[in-house]
């Protein structure tokens, strides 16, 4: 079979991949604590469950607008315009399966071949992925431990050409749990503003986040109509498998993600974008109670984390990613995060899975519970002491 080229330059997702293996070792009989993949352990709350039960009794399961059902695009600009602090309309949402199609669509839609993307590294894969996709050039900010996973803004500043066309920022951050301040996604906007340059704001962990305020770069002084605002509900109401996300966009640019809706996706299903509606107006009690969850577990997993010999991890200040250095282990970061899994019976990612910046660095996600991840940093400690 002969495949288009475009598809050489389509990177993936480790995390399914090493997902994929562990399953493969359990069903051999073994035992693995995963700690690989970005979801929450938690179940999607009952209220949720139960609208979209209702939905598809009553005969939501047909189609419905390409964008996304009108009741569901108002709830939606109704929760961004009060947790954002913005004036958001019905007009600018687009209703997406999962929240990747904004990414996706977006970079489809703003990106030539030639032009140049300014994405996070480490940062989420399918940002570079798709950015090669289309035959642009991606181009890598730093993120660095030394800088508690933050960019330095003279270097961002030095990576604006006139070819750029696209800023992505992610905040909180997957994979390090890093959070930008004002003074950061002021620095974007400024570049942003002075070059007419669209920014991707991912901020699909917004409301998991352990001190301060979350700041949308949307909210900021004629910062509006230069943002795509990427948010859904796998993270925050326990919904990865009910595929909802959403963008907040440009009027103009919601009309052509929605036409790249029609040709590839037609439309979200009917009955989750009723179980979205309900999530939004219902009680927030479960996701607060799942943010505190995830700081005793945040806590746990640090602590354990550093007194292994050869590891040094930050304590994250969002999403419910550890992600510690490894490099004093004297272990290739691919070559360790192997060896947890076939000697540990722990599944965990390389760092260098999200870019190049990335290496010498594991991610582990902390969506398990204490028992589990104790477990796991007892597994890590004897294994390694096994192997040196």
């Amino acid at each position: 079979m002969r495949f288009a080229e475009r598809m050489s330059q389509l990177g993936t997702e480790t995390a399914f991949e090493v997902l994929a293996r562990a399953r493969a070792l359990e069903a051999l009989g073994r035992d693995i604590i995963h700690l690989e993949i970005g979801e929450p352990d938690f179940d999607t709350p009952g209220y949720i469950i139960d609208a979209g039960a209702k939905a598809m009794r009553s005969g939501h399961t047909h189609y419905t607008p390409a964008g996304g059902v009108p009741q569901l695009r108002q709830a939606i600009a109704d929760h961004i315009s009060e947790s954002r602090g913005i004036d958001a309309r019905p007009e600018q949402v687009v209703v997406t399966p999962g929240a990747k199609p904004i990414m996706f669509f977006t970079i489809l839609a703003l990106l030539n071949p030639g032009d140049e993307a300014i994405y996070p590294n480490p940062g989420f894969p399918i940002y570079e992925s798709v950015i090669n996709f289309v035959g642009a050039k991606p181009v890598a900010l730093p993120l660095r431990e030394a800088d508690d996973f933050r960019f330095d803004p003279d270097e961002f500043r030095s990576l604006v050409t006139d070819r750029t066309r696209l800023i992505i920022i992610n905040s909180p951050q997957n994979p390090t749990g890093g959070v930008l301040t004002r003074e950061d996604i002021e620095a974007v906007a400024e570049a942003a503003r002075e070059r007419d340059i669209m920014v991707l704001s991912d901020e699909i962990y917004e409301q998991i986040l352990y001190q301060g305020q979350h700041v949308s770069i949307a909210s900021l002084p004629e910062m509006q109509s230069r943002t795509i605002l990427l948010d859904g509900y796998s993270k925050t109401y326990a919904m990865t498998g009910w595929r909802l996300g959403y963008g907040v966009m440009p009027e103009a640019l919601a009309e052509g993600v929605t036409k790249l809706m029609v040709n590839s996706n037609s439309c979200p299903a009917a009955f989750t974008q009723q179980a979205g509606i309900a999530a939004l107006e219902g009680p927030q009690d479960d996701t607060a109670a799942m943010v505190e969850a995830f700081r005793e577990r945040r806590d746990v997993i640090v602590d354990g984390l550093n007194r292994i010999p050869g590891f040094r991890c930050a304590r994250p200040a969002g999403a419910f990613y550890a992600f510690p250095n490894v490099q004093e282990t004297g272990i290739p970061s691919k070559e360790l995060a192997d060896f947890l899994l076939q000697e540990a019976g722990v599944a965990v990612l390389d760092g260098a899975c999200f870019g190049q910046y990335g290496t010498g660095y594991l991610r582990l996600s902390y969506a398990n519970s204490v028992e589990n991840l104790q477990r796991a940093l007892q597994r890590i400690q004897e294994a390694l002491s096994t192997r040196q």
